[in-house]
């Protein structure tokens, strides 16, 4: 019995299923750390990304809030409140998948619009600010949908670099001993049929 209380494969035929199990599982790891480098060089684009996103959210957040605080000291908080579009933005993100995993891949943001009978910004500071504040919130969209999906490929990441952990550090190493074992008792066993074989004919020809 092996280690983990299952019956060694014995013979020809045990070495036959033996073989192409170890084939598989080089194969499957093979494959596993195809997907590994894929992932992680996506993964890796995806965080470049949100990194660039960012740091532009941060700084239209910067610039809206300066514009901001001039609007308000030049038309007060009544300008600002009468200032904004009843409408609101829309954030629409499409999801893509990679090696079988579903993540966000693109946003598509629809800033808020305004209708003609509602009043525009009543100052040059206020309408920046405006601006601003669109493309900090593009931004920000941008930026999580590329986290999101940064942190869902390393965790599958993670998960498949387990898996070819276990293939070439248990199960392979497993393999190749057990078919050793068998392809010398197989070899014991040929050489011992030899012999016999050498016997018996030695005999057959003293007789």
């Amino acid at each position: 019995m092996s280690a983990h209380g299952r019956r060694a494969p014995t013979g020809r035929a045990g070495r036959l299923r033996l073989r192409r199990s170890l084939a598989t599982a080089r194969r499957g790891a093979g494959l596993l750390e195809r997907k590994l480098r894929l992932l992680l060089d996506r993964e890796r684009a995806e965080r470049e990304a949100a990194e660039r996103a960012g740091r532009v959210w941060r700084e239209r957040l910067a610039d809206a809030e300066t514009w901001l605080v001039r609007g308000v000291l030049l038309g007060g908080e009544t300008a600002l409140a009468e200032a904004v579009p009843a409408d609101r933005a829309r954030v629409d993100v499409r999801w893509a998948a990679l090696m079988g995993v579903r993540h966000p891949a693109a946003v598509a943001w629809t800033g808020p619009v305004r209708s003609t009978a509602e009043p525009t910004p009543p100052n040059t500071a206020l309408a920046h600010a405006e601006t601003a504040y669109r493309d900090a919130v593009r931004a920000a969209a941008e930026h999580a949908v590329h986290r999101a999906a940064a942190e869902l490929l390393a965790a599958e990441a993670d998960r498949t670099r387990q898996r070819v952990r276990a293939l070439r550090r248990h199960w392979i190493p497993r393999l190749e001993g057990e078919l050793t074992a068998v392809d010398l008792a197989l070899e014991e066993t040929e050489h011992q049929e030899a012999v016999q074989r050498r016997w018996a004919a030695s005999h057959r020809t003293g007789g």
